[in-house]
């Protein structure tokens, strides 16, 4: 498995969101910050965090086809959910129209929409990008240690 770390939002990231039919239109203006695995100069896998206040929401999973089957997309969003934690996010929210079981064997719920906090109400993700029939769905994350250096 190839270590995940901080990455940029560009051409090969948004290559591989849209091969994935994942929205991409609002990413250059959100408060999104990406996470993803590299082979060399290759991309294999992403997932993104937009910052909502208190809590965040869980986006743009998506690992390349050669790379599926070994464990990446639970390792991305595995990392995910520690750096949230360890920003002190309580819950992570996300939106899928495909991987509803996914994510609730990973331990998410579903959701109530209109119950929505503010902050993830008011993205454009949860306010348009995504359809209405998406599942909207939740996890409450372990209090995370917030300290430097972690």
């Amino acid at each position: 498995m190839f270590p995940i770390h901080d990455i940029d939002y560009d051409a090969s990231v948004a290559r591989l969101l849209r091969d994935a039919a994942l929205p991409t239109t609002d990413l250059p203006h959100s408060r999104v910050r990406f996470l993803g695995a590299v082979d060399g100069s290759r991309l294999l896998g992403c997932v993104a965090l937009e910052d909502c206040g208190d809590d965040a929401l869980l986006r743009s999973l998506a690992v390349a086809p050669s790379a599926r089957g070994a464990g990446l997309g639970a390792a991305l969003l595995a990392a995910a959910e520690d750096f949230a934690s360890a920003q002190g996010r309580a819950d992570l929210y996300l939106l899928t129209t495909d991987a509803a079981a996914f994510f609730t064997a990973r331990g998410y719920a579903s959701a109530v929409r209109a119950e929505a906090p503010p902050g993830i109400a008011a993205t454009a993700q949860f306010s348009g990008l995504c359809p209405a029939s998406s599942h909207f769905m939740r996890k409450r994350l372990p209090a995370g240690d917030a300290s430097p250096g972690r």
